[in-house]
């Protein structure tokens, strides 16, 4: 549970504050971390802090913006082959500057909650799942938490693996 979630909140209000400490989870798991620390793997796996956290800002901007709003896709993700390399934003990340990282990743959990904020949690996306379902505003930040959250675990171990830091 969330540090300081009010436990009779309204559904909608969980929501936000369970995704919310997950987000806070990444970029705690991030900071204060250079480059080259960003870019440590924990073998045999290729994930690194910097990649996860570039993963997880177009994970926000997809879901949120792309599929949910019917937007168009930001930059960089809209030049990506994602043909040629399904994991680019992982690769990618390799290259950026740390707080840009960390700065991206606030900005697009920033466009994720903007999309939410005046939308009803049995709104419905305006592009659907590939059965042709057209998902709610509740699905997706599910969605969100579930992924954050996977995340934030695997943020835990490289974080542990780098500098022996441990917590929340």
């Amino acid at each position: 549970m969330p540090r300081n979630a009010d436990a009779l909140a309204s559904e909608r209000n969980m929501l936000d504050q369970f995704l919310d400490s997950q987000r806070n989870a990444v970029l705690a798991k991030t900071a204060g971390l250079n480059s080259a620390q960003l870019n440590q793997r924990l073998e045999p796996s290729a994930l690194t802090l910097g990649g996860l956290l570039y993963h997880l800002a177009l994970v926000e901007e997809s879901w949120s913006e792309e599929r949910y709003a019917g937007l168009e896709s930001r930059i960089p993700w809209a030049d990506v082959d994602w043909e040629s390399d399904p994991d680019w934003e992982f690769h990618a990340a390799h290259d950026l500057d740390p707080e840009a990282l960390r700065d991206r990743y606030r900005l697009a959990c920033e466009r994720s909650r903007a999309v939410a904020a005046d939308a009803s949690l049995d709104d419905r996306s305006v592009v659907p799942l590939r059965d042709g379902t057209h998902f709610s505003l509740r699905w997706m930040l599910l969605h969100l938490i579930e992924e954050t959250a996977r995340h934030a675990g695997h943020a835990d171990l490289i974080r542990e693996a780098i500098d022996g830091s441990v917590g929340d």
